[in-house]
């Protein structure tokens, strides 16, 4: 492994972070029922980030939202009661406890797929990804509504999905004035190491665990937290970005409390691939949306990409 330098410095300021619009939706009934809160990414059609990994990154053409915080067991747990999902989490007696709002770990593309998709049913949507009768992942068909060729992966008439890596890129590394930045806090500096809080970021072997959703440290210019840190988060996009093989290797992004090196792990130059059926304790996810699902192509995946990045696994 190795040290990945961007060449180009652009500071940004953190006064330059606003004051994202913040969607609170809630799923589920009864006891099962569950909020989760979404940061509203304008400036569609932004400029693409050069310097980062992969090159280019972070273009998104349309508005869509972004969980603020990374998922916690407490959803997955409404989620799995509700929909009898059967999804699975790492027992983190040893690592910061079982707590409601710790994030979800231990869980893997799979899995993230189908809490996904409950989340979509649940509301009336469209489900985002396909699995046949034995629970096996596919790829969208021509013949399927809502079929996008630059995507085979998600469904363009669900609402609810795992995030590209363009759109997870743009939320972390990105603003709403169109400054790139080298890591999630708004800046080209690592930011602090934390056990948890709201500045700083969770890393650093941090043998305490990940901390809570809401406390895994600063915001983002556009006011996610937890995108540096905390748990890996994995994305919808295939470790070579091009979404047409199911089977394909998943992109993880952000770094863990479990790593030592800021600036290999949490900056706009690292990624990181795994298996699509197996997940450890340091990863888990977040959720993103688009206002008003269509049929038409919300992610364009053109062109060649070279990967600089690691296996986990």
């Amino acid at each position: 492994m190795g040290k990945l330098l961007r060449s180009t410095v652009i500071l940004a300021s953190l006064s330059t972070i606003c004051s994202a619009q913040i969607i609170t939706e809630t799923f589920g009934t009864g006891a099962n029922a569950f909020t989760m809160d979404f940061v509203q990414i304008g400036n569609p059609g932004n400029v693409a980030d050069t310097t980062g990994i992969p090159n280019p990154a972070g273009s998104v053409s349309y508005i869509y939202n972004i969980g603020k915080y990374e998922i916690s067991r407490d959803m997955v747990s409404k989620a799995n009661s509700a929909g009898s999902l059967g999804i699975t989490m790492s027992d983190m007696t040893l690592g910061g406890g079982n707590w409601p709002n710790k994030p979800a770990t231990g869980i893997s593309w799979i899995e993230a797929a189908k809490f996904v998709n409950y989340l979509n049913v649940s509301s009336g949507n469209a489900m985002a990804y396909k699995f046949n009768a034995g629970g096996t992942f596919q790829l969208w068909s021509s013949t399927d509504a809502g079929y996008n060729p630059a995507n085979t992966y998600r469904n363009s008439l669900a609402k609810y999905f795992l995030p590209s890596t363009d759109e997870w890129y743009k939320a972390a590394f990105g603003s709403p004035t169109g400054i790139w930045s080298d890591y999630s806090n708004g800046l080209n500096t690592p930011p602090e190491m934390t056990t948890g809080g709201s500045t700083g970021a969770v890393y650093g072997a941090n043998m305490s665990g990940p901390a809570d959703i809401a406390y895994a440290g600063g915001m983002s210019a556009w006011g996610t937290v937890g995108q540096g840190g905390n748990v890996w988060e994995v994305l919808e996009s295939a470790s070579d970005h091009t979404n047409n093989s199911p089977n394909e290797r998943r992109e993880y992004r952000g770094g863990s409390w479990a790593n030592i090196n800021p600036e290999v792990y949490l900056s706009s130059s690292a990624t990181a691939d795994g298996d699509i059926m197996i997940a450890y304790e340091t990863d888990g996810f977040r959720i993103a949306s688009v206002p008003e699902p269509s049929s038409l192509s919300l992610l364009a995946l053109g062109g060649v990409v070279v990967v600089l990045g690691w296996r986990r696994f």
